[in-house]
Order: C-alpha cells, then sequence, then structure tokens
C-alpha cells in the first residue's frame, strides 16, 4: 500500500525511469542522468542495473526505506549567486520561484539563470511573458546585466560576462562533483557512459558537465523538459516483499531456498494481480541479501547463477577492493520482486511535415562561453527533422528547454526525433589559469581539495573492517602542503583534523630520506598522536618523476582495540600511557610499496599490554592506506590539470581565505575569560586578549591545572584541534577548517599542564573529554552559546571475543538566537551510533532503551538541548569502562540561562540492585545486569 515516504524523491525517481527507457531507444546502456531544475540536481547511475538505496536522507531526516539510488546538489537554476569580497560562490541557497531570479522581474537575487540570461544562452525573447508583479512582461536581461556589473566594479579587470561566466564554470564544477561521487568515486569510469540530460536548466549546461568529466555523448529526448513526469508514465507496476534469513550461505540454506522464494513470490505477483494485470504480463526477480560474516553492509545479487559464492566475491572485490576466501558468507535477506510489463515504452518514428532543404536558423544571436563570444545560429526544435546534424556553437530551443551547443560539440536529430550531442574536436587537457588568488578559481579549488578528501573518506570506510570505522564513521582524512600545513577536510570529526597536521609534521621531520610508495603510521601521543586509539596513516606524494615531495594526505580512525589493560583500549583507571594500549611511533607501513605485515604484526602483539584483534588493526591500518593512495591519484590528476604551481598557489589561497575569514571575526572580539570546571576536580582556565589593530588574538591556558595524575591529560595537539574548531564555528561562513584558521590566532599552552602533558602522563580521556571541556570554555569566553553536554559519553566493553566502543549523544548548547539541539553528538566528535540492529547481532547485548531524556536541557530565553537515556543488556559476561564528565559538575547555562542536568552512570544488576558509577569507572558485568547511560543536557542561554 502506498504511504507517504514512498512520495518522497518520486519526481527524480521518475526522471531515472524516463532517462534509462528512452536512452536505451537510442541504443545507450550506460548512463549518468543529469536532471538539472531550479533549486538542485539529481544524478544517477545506470549501467543495466537500477540502482536501489535503502537507507537516504532528505532534509535532514534519515529514512529507512528502498527508493532509487539518487544523489542531490544544490545546484540548479535558481541557485542564488554570492561573492564575499574573495570568493564566488553558486548556491546552496536558492531564490525560489518567488521572488525568483534577479531576471524575473519580482527584486531577486543574481542566480544561475541570471548568468544564462546575462551571457546570452537564454533569450528573453523566445520565453512566454509571465514575469514581473503581473506576470505579464518577458524576462529582463538588463537586471541580470546590472547586477554583473556591479560585482564587476568590485573586482578589477573583470567584465560582467566574465564574472557571470565564472560563477557557471562553478556550478558546473559543483555538479560534476556529485556526478562523481555516483560514478567515479565507487570505481566506474565515466568517459563510456552518455549524459542523459533532462529537466529544466540542464539543457544549458550539459556540454560544459560533459566536459568536466570527459564525456563524449549527451542524450536529449524530445519531452527532456519534463522527463520526469514522462517516466512516471513509463514506470513499471512493482511489488516487492522481503524475508530475513541470517544463515549461512551452505547446502542446508539451499534446502530452505524453494519454499521461502515460493512464498515470496506468490505474495508479489498477488499484489500486481490485484491491480489488473494478468500473469502472463508479471516478471519476477529473485535477489539474495549477502555479506560476510562479521561484518554489516550487504551486497544484493540476483538470483541467476549457480555459483553465488563466486558472484558475491567479485561484487565484494569491486565495490570494497577485497574478498576473503576463507570467511563465510551470510545470507541476510531474500527478496522477490515483481514486475508488471504493461508500460514499457514504444516509441515510433515521428510523423512530420515535410521541409524544403536543410534545417535554417530561426535568428542569430552571440553568447559568451569560455572566455570569448560565438556567433551562434538559433534553431528551433520543431523545425528539426531527423538525421540534422548541427554544429556547434548553437542554440536550440524546444517547449519546455534551452539547449545550448558548446563549441567543439556537434547533435545529430536520430529517426526516433531524440538528439544526440557529440564531442567532435578534442578538449583541452591542461587549463590556463594563473597562480594569483582568482575568485572563482578560489572556489573551484576549494571544493577539488574537498572532493579530494571526501574520496579518501569513501574508500576508507568501504575497504575497512571495523564497525567502528565502517558503521560509526569514525574517522577522518585530509590533505596538507608540503610543510605538513592543513589544506582541507571532508566534514568528519573535528577532535581528529585539528591535530592530524602534528602527526603529518613528525612523519615530515624525523624520516627526510622518504621513497616513493613509502608510508607511514602512528599513535604516540608525545609525537604527533593524540590517544592510542586514534590511529593515523600518513603518505607523501610525490612529483610525476619522483624525485620531489610535492603533499601530504593522512587518515586517522578509532580503533576498537590496541591493547591496554581494558578491552577497547579506553580503560577509565589508566595512569600512565602505556597502560593504553601499543604505542606506534612512527611506524614505516609501506616500504617503496610493500605493506610491512609481519613486522606490523609483531609490534602488535609484542607490547605489555598486546592488541586484542592484529588481525582487524591490520585490515584497518590497509584501508586507511588505500584511502591515501586515492588521495595521491587525484592530487596527481590535479597537478596534471592545472600544473604545479597553480596548485601550489590555491594551496595557499585557500589558506589565506581562511585567514581572512577569522580576522574578519576577531575584529568584532573583545577580551574575554573563562573558566571550566571538570567532576575530578581540575579547572580549564582561558583568557582571550584582542588586538583589532592587527585583527589578531591570544588564547592563554595560563592557570589550567596541571598534570592529572587520572587519564583526562590532553597533548596540545588537542588543544590545538579545539580552538581551531572553535574560531572555524564563529565564521558563519562556508570555508574549510584549515591551517590559515589559526594563523590570526597566537596559543599559549603552558608545559607541565593537563593540556600539555609530559610522558608518560595518560592520555585516553583527554582527546575525548578533556577536548569538550575546552571547547565549552572557549564558547564561553567568547560569550557564543552555553555549554553543551560537554561529554562524548564513551561507553566501551568487552571480553575475550567481542570489543564495542561508542560515543552517545547529548544535549547541545543554546545560543543568543537558537535552542540547543537535542540528542546529537556535539563538538569535538561527529561519529554515528551504531543501529540497534547491529549493535545486537554483533554483539551478545539488547538496547532495552534509547530515548530523550525529557526535562535535561537548562531552562533559559533559549533552552539547552535534551539529553538521552540508553540502557544496553549484557547476555554474557563483559568488562565494561565508562569515560565521561559532568556528573558532578552540571554543563554551564550562559548570560542568565540555567544548567543542564548531570549525567548519571548506573549498573542494574539482574538481582534489581543499582550501583552508581563514577564519571570514570570501570567493572565487571555478568549475563542480564545493564548499563544506563544519562547523558547530561545542554546548558540555557539568557533569562527566561
Amino acid at each position: 500500500l502506498f504511504q507517504g515516504k514512498d512520495a518522497i524523491l518520486s519526481g527524480p525517481a521518475g526522471g531515472v525511469i524516463g532517462a534509462v527507457e528512452t536512452a536505451a531507444l537510442a541504443g545507450f546502456e550506460k548512463i549518468i542522468g543529469f536532471d538539472m531544475g531550479g533549486t538542485s540536481t539529481d544524478v544517477c547511475h545506470y549501467d543495466g542495473t537500477l540502482e536501489r538505496t535503502f537507507e537516504t536522507e532528505v532534509a535532514g531526516v534519515r529514512l529507512r526505506a528502498p527508493m532509487m539510488q539518487i544523489h542531490t546538489v544544490a545546484a540548479g537554476g535558481g541557485s542564488i549567486l554570492t561573492f564575499d569580497g574573495a570568493r564566488f560562490r553558486a548556491g546552496p541557497h536558492s531564490a525560489g520561484a518567488d521572488p525568483g531570479p534577479a531576471s524575473y522581474r519580482r527584486g531577486g537575487p543574481l542566480t544561475v539563470t541570471d548568468a544564462n540570461v546575462a551571457l546570452g544562452k537564454l533569450i528573453p525573447d523566445l520565453f512566454p511573458k509571465v514575469f514581473g508583479p503581473q506576470a505579464d512582461m518577458p524576462l529582463d536581461r538588463d537586471a541580470a546585466l546590472q547586477g554583473f556589473a556591479e560585482q564587476a566594479a568590485e573586482i578589477a579587470g573583470q567584465s560582467p560576462e566574465q564574472i557571470a561566466d565564472g560563477y557557471l564554470s562553478i556550478a558546473v564544477e559543483n555538479m560534476a562533483q556529485a556526478i562523481k561521487k555516483i560514478s567515479v568515486q565507487r570505481g566506474y569510469d565515466v568517459t563510456g557512459y552518455a549524459l542523459a540530460c533532462f529537466g529544466g536548466a540542464g539543457g544549458q549546461h550539459a556540454c560544459l558537465v560533459a566536459d568536466a568529466l570527459g564525456m563524449e555523448k549527451i542524450h536529449f529526448h524530445p519531452f527532456s523538459g519534463i522527463l520526469s513526469a514522462y517516466g512516471m508514465g513509463l514506470a513499471s507496476i512493482r511489488a516487492t516483499r522481503e524475508e530475513a534469513v541470517e544463515e549461512k550461505l551452505d547446502q542446508v540454506f539451499w534446502e530452505t531456498f524453494s519454499s521461502i522464494e515460493e512464498r515470496l513470490t506468490t505474495a508479489t505477483c498477488q499484489e500486481l494481480l490485484d491491480q489488473g494485470l494478468s500473469a502472463d504480463q508479471i516478471e519476477t526477480v529473485t535477489r539474495l541479501h549477502l555479506r560476510y560474516e562479521g561484518t554489516d553492509t550487504a551486497l544484493i545479487l540476483d538470483h541467476d547463477t549457480t555459483n553465488m559464492r563466486q558472484a558475491f566475491e567479485k561484487a565484494h572485490q569491486l565495490q570494497f577492493g577485497f574478498f576473503d576466501p576463507d570467511r563465510d558468507i551470510i545470507v541476510e535477506a531474500i527478496s522477490v520482486e515483481a514486475i508488471g510489463s504493461d508500460t514499457r515504452v514504444d516509441e515510433t518514428p515521428p510523423q512530420l511535415p515535410p521541409r524544403d532543404g536543410p534545417a535554417t536558423p530561426d535568428q542569430t544571436t552571440r553568447f559568451f562561453s569560455k572566455g570569448e563570444w560565438h556567433e551562434a545560429p538559433v534553431y528551433l526544435r520543431e523545425q528539426l527533422r531527423p538525421g540534422d546534424t548541427l554544429s556547434g556553437p548553437c542554440l536550440i530551443i524546444e517547449p519546455t528547454a534551452t539547449i545550448v551547443v558548446e563549441d567543439g560539440w556537434s547533435t545529430q536529430v536520430t529517426d526516433l526525433n531524440h538528439m544526440i550531442l557529440t564531442r567532435t574536436a578534442a578538449r583541452a587537457t591542461q587549463h590556463a589559469v594563473g597562480t594569483q588568488a582568482d575568485p572563482v578559481m578560489l572556489e573551484i579549488f576549494n571544493n577539488l581539495f574537498m572532493s579530494i578528501a571526501e574520496q579518501m573518506g569513501f574508500t576508507l570506510q568501504k575497504t575497512a573492517h571495523s564497525v567502528n570505522i565502517k558503521e560509526r564513521l569514525d574517522f577522518s582524512c585530509a590533505v596538507f602542503d608540503q610543510t605538513g600545513g592543513l589544506v582541507s577536510n571532508a566534514p568528519h570529526m573535528p577532535v581528529h583534523l585539528g591535530s592530524m597536521g602534528a602527526s603529518v609534521k613528525t612523519v615530515i621531520d624525523q624520516n627526510p630520506e622518504m621513497k616513493p610508495g613509502d608510508v607511514f603510521v602512528l599513535n604516540a601521543p608525545y609525537n604527533g598522536g593524540t590517544h592510542l586509539p586514534d590511529i593515523t596513516v600518513v603518505a607523501p606524494v610525490f612529483d610525476e618523476h619522483n624525485t620531489e615531495r610535492l603533499f601530504y594526505v593522512a587518515a586517522r580512525g578509532h580503533h576498537a582495540d590496541i591493547g591496554g589493560i581494558a578491552p577497547g583500549s579506553m580503560p577509565a583507571s589508566s595512569r600512565t600511557v602505556e597502560e593504553e594500549g601499543v604505542l606506534i611511533d612512527n611506524f614505516k607501513l609501506l616500504d617503496q610499496g610493500t605493506f610491512r605485515e609481519d613486522e606490523l604484526r609483531h609490534l602488535l602483539t609484542d607490547a605489555p599490554y598486546p592488541a586484542r584483534n592484529p588481525d582487524q588493526n591490520i585490515a584497518d591500518l590497509r584501508a586507511k592506506a588505500a584511502a591515501c593512495e586515492k588521495g595521491t591519484q587525484e592530487l596527481r590528476k590535479m597537478v596534471e590539470q592545472y600544473g604545479l604551481n597553480v596548485v601550489n598557489a590555491y594551496m595557499g589561497h585557500v589558506q589565506d581565505n581562511a585567514e581572512e575569514s577569522v580576522r574578519r571575526i576577531i575584529a568584532n572580539l573583545s577580551d574575554s575569560s573563562f573558566e571550566q570546571r571538570m567532576d575530578d576536580g581540575s579547572i580549564i582556565k582561558v583568557a582571550i586578549s584582542v588586538d583589532k589593530d592587527t585583527r589578531s588574538a591570544t588564547v592563554d591556558f595560563t592557570g589550567t591545572s596541571a598534570i592529572r595524575p587520572n587519564n583526562l591529560n590532553a597533548p596540545s595537539s588537542v588543544c590545538r584541534a579545539a580552538v581551531l574548531y572553535v574560531f572555524r564555528c564563529l565564521v558563519d561562513d562556508d570555508i574549510p577548517l584549515n591551517d590559515g584558521c589559526l594563523k590570526p590566532l597566537t596559543l599559549i599552552i603552558p608545559e607541565g599542564s593537563m593540556l600539555n602533558p609530559t610522558f608518560p602522563a595518560a592520555v585516553v580521556g583527554g582527546n575525548v573529554e578533556t577536548s569538550q571541556a575546552v571547547t565549552d570554555a572557549l564558547f564561553g569566553a567568547l560569550g557564543a552559546m552555553a555549554a553543551a553536554q560537554g561529554t562524548m559519553n564513551n561507553l566501551t566493553f568487552g571480553n575475550a571475543t567481542h570489543q564495542y566502543y561508542e560515543t552517545i549523544c547529548g544535549g547541545a548548547g543554546a545560543g543568543p538566537t537558537f535552542d540547543g539541539a537535542d540528542a546529537v553528538h556535539t563538538h569535538m566528535t561527529n561519529s554515528r551510533l551504531t543501529d540497534p540492529e547491529i549493535l545486537e547481532w554483533r554483539f551478545p547485548v539488547v538496547l532495552d532503551d534509547f530515548s530523550i531524556r525529557q526535562g535535561s536541557g537548562g531552562a533559559g530565553n533559549y533552552t539547552g538541548g535534551e539529553g538521552v537515556h540508553r540502557a544496553i543488556r549484557f547476555r554474557e559476561p563483559m568488562h565494561l569502562s565508562i569515560l565521561s564528565t559532568h556528573r558532578q559538575i552540571a554543563p554551564t547555562g550562559l548570560a542568565g540561562g540555567t544548567d543542564g542536568a548531570l549525567g548519571r552512570n548506573t549498573v542494574l544488576r539482574s538481582d534489581g540492585t543499582r550501583q552508581t558509577l563514577d564519571s570514570l569507572a570501570e567493572c565487571d558485568v555478568q549475563a542480564d545486569d545493564t548499563i544506563i547511560i544519562e547523558t547530561p543536557g545542554g546548558g540555557g542561554f539568557g533569562k527566561a
């Protein structure tokens, strides 16, 4: 039965069907769907199978329901164009339909549509007169030109047309990156695909997007402007049923397979029969959901082969980069899909009136593209006939869209009246870009650097073996310049990103004779690391001759266990760093491309407190090395495309841009200070002194408590990460978190304090707990927001066969204009909680309760976010550890707001007795004992 969730993204899904079905008629079996509308662009990948996803996020809401695999990027005709004095931006905000673009005559902002109008790619006279307050006027090209002229007045040496063209370059790059995420990032070579273009704005950008991706063919259906609606009409009626199995792929499973398949087939076919289809119109497809034992990501394969293991291993190798012939395969579920075949597309050649001679243009126009003006004929679509061939540059006006055929492209009308655009001239292999900061290229390089880090993260996630990295996403990837300065990162873990530079610089300093193919790994807190479970892999990127180190890439991830006195390597009672696990200090992981597995295994197992699962550690370190290799490949491609001097220059420019953004914020700050108390009696003390003349500030932690006897000490790189994060948050703009943010800041972190400890002080809690206290102290000093829950609520449990670690969400602090969010990971952590089904399947526990802790947020003019109540019952004996704070000292309210509620840690024994645990505590639990974690709420802001 139809439910509301089934309507979500149904329009784009119709576009996928329309693109696939109509492209097949034109002879294309592999396509990239490109649907550009007014607000966003939807892209999809098809190479013979409609790709589905079973989990997606729409408007911040996670949905678990089968739907088409579609990636959306905020780039459409209505995307707003802005200039901040340094960078051009296209999107993510949209002008919508009202007021719409500036050329709509309703006082709207400059948009992508206005850029096309100003450049001559959209002709106002060929649009209906439906604009203006009374909806009776044509598009206003003068308004668009005026807007770009005003920006040109701020930028020496650029015309309004050059600025508009630059904005389009940014929008095109955004869309190209979206396509790479669903294709190149997953191992598909799009140069052999056709770009199936549709949507009202798609035709104006198709050639430029194809050029950005190296694609040679573009397909337009006659209904390209409304293909999503057309696709809905073409869509087959389908019904699916699924049944959980959770059995090994062996003979026992096959003995029960047929009965399950028959039951599901009967149910799906009956649903289609009830909708009026006959039995001969129904086809069925059976699929197996397969995964390796001990993993959580299932691959869905058609049951059309006698060797499902071989098919699974082939698919696993393609998707994740490896397969394990010795590992059992689990059949997670069987699904059957019934497909009605009564709506197949069947187009016939159109009966068009005859035309004398070749196609003649309706008029001639000029449009500006790629930095120059072009004389271009304008053809009306209804005047074209099968067999017509047109060379670019030209415009083709359809009833529902405009197609821009760029220079170097040609188009041919097929027998079915489709249009196929083909690249006829070789495209430039290297871009002519100067080394001076350019507003267009600054934005493009910002996005390119971030894209590389995102691709590294995708590679790490898909090739990792552990739940902690693969499912909880407790990892970070980043790109660094030649000196080890952070250039860009994906939106991963703030506590990682601001401290990884110390690891990279340690590798640089201690390895002057690096060779191509060398990769290094470390976690030593007193030599570039933070705490032992966070292990960082660093790789140099050499030039094409393998003689000079150009850049560095790094990947850091939290390992579920790296040894130590407690399973999970997060002991509450550690007093020295050696008790927390295996120290890895500048170890060469790969020697000129050779993975040193024997030496690594010896390091992990020959320690006072060795790693409990070295095989998993090794597998995850291989995944990090693979992520670094991906980053290396992408940086080399960038150098090949733009040249080394340009890439180096823009690595500096993006940091300069971040620096200027922070300086603008500092200019509006005043001197301030704050003290943040922790449960163990320690104090984080910070004073911020502002020099408005130089727009710089000193952040001084003098007065902070000395080294603690417990493990709440934090290496100075952790403090640095917190400062970087806070000042980046103050910038209400889309800038990368990089080393430029710290250039206006002088940090004073007294040696011998708990924020700058000396060996062998324990540090495992400093990275996760003290980092949060530093963050809240900084926000408190700045008056930016009340304290958040101020803890990661680090819960670890395990025994000889199982080790598990999670951080638990809580309340965010309120601010001057906003309430705190409920039940979120705050500030220095950004990980995901393990899904209940995975938690209970992989570990001998039951999640009895996970709910919002009502009333835990602080009161005020704006209220703090609520914490959570989480209860986990054990099914076998375990050793449990909790690292937390704000069990004694409440998260502070600000400006008259009240404090958030204290957190609580309780063990409910099977006999009904309760044991209260301290902030830092360990204990043994037995079967049917329950750990209950009540996380703190955020502080309130302002008097109620």
